[in-house]
């Protein structure tokens, strides 16, 4: 192990992996807390929908899967909306027949698509090894923004956490607030895809903060150790991908799943 550390694209890895956790910390703990976990798989198996349109426009999945994520998330959002206003249908079922369907098409729509250097199997499953400066420096500006946007409406979405006619009675703008964090959600899924790809992307969301529940009696604590536990995660699956020559993404999730069973022992 200790020859790779002279590696450049080990240490890229390993920065991307750590600051996708970093950014997936709060808002898993959010999906968690407003039990919205089916958000992030519909999002992530999405994601595929926007590689396909991106490689048959000869747009770069860099900017094809980011907005592509973003125009989901507006129709997640409105489709909260329209379950709130008490339609036929129950909210996870929409959100199933989003996340199939984007995934079925964007399998198909690949099949269009004329690309001999297409891994789909990349995709499908990340690989943060491919990790470039420029993902790095993407993936930073990102989470300089985000986490500055977070900061500020941190108290108001606790509050919409807890109640949402209380949030509404307190003056909480709820539905900005809520397109807010889809949004937000997006951008995240869309940039966890290439550490653990389209379909693991919202373990990588919900194991981390399901294990650091176990551990905090604070939302900033959960907060703080889903950060950790999602670190140290990304440090073991990298190191046994490499050691063993094991895909990242699955590598990760796994470790996380580890880690999660671990906690469990801990008394209460």
């Amino acid at each position: 192990m200790v020859e790779y550390l002279s590696e450049p694209f080990v240490w890229r890895a390993l920065g991307g992996g750590v600051l996708v956790v970093l950014l997936a910390a709060p808002l898993g703990c959010l999906v968690i807390w407003q039990r919205m976990a089916y958000f992030g798989d519909a999002l992530a198996h999405s994601a595929l929908l926007g590689v396909a349109l991106g490689l048959l426009l000869g747009v770069s999945p860099d900017w094809s899967v980011p907005l592509c994520c973003l125009a989901i998330a507006l129709v997640l959002a409105f489709m909260q909306l329209h379950q709130r206003l008490g339609r036929e249908l129950a909210i996870d079922t929409q959100l199933g027949i989003i996340a199939h369907t984007g995934l079925a098409g964007g399998l198909v729509l690949l099949g269009f698509a004329d690309n001999p250097r297409f891994d789909l199997e990349a995709y499908l499953f990340g690989d943060v090894l491919t990790v470039t400066t420029f993902d790095i420096v993407r993936m930073l500006v990102i989470a300089v923004v985000l986490g500055f946007t977070l900061a500020k409406v941190w108290k108001p979405m606790l509050l919409l956490t807890i109640s949402y006619d209380i949030a509404q009675v307190e003056g909480v703008p709820v539905a900005r607030l809520r397109l807010l964090y889809i949004l937000m959600l997006a951008l995240v899924v869309a940039i966890a895809i290439q550490i653990v790809g389209v379909l693991l992307t919202a373990s990588l969301l919900i194991v981390p903060a399901a294990a650091a529940r176990r551990l905090s009696r604070t939302p900033e604590q959960m907060v703080l150790f889903a950060a950790l536990l999602g670190v140290i995660a990304v440090l073991a699956g990298v190191s046994a991908s490499l050691l063993w020559d094991l895909q990242a993404g699955p590598s990760i999730v796994l470790a996380a799943l580890v880690l999660f069973v671990l906690v469990q022992f801990k008394p209460r």
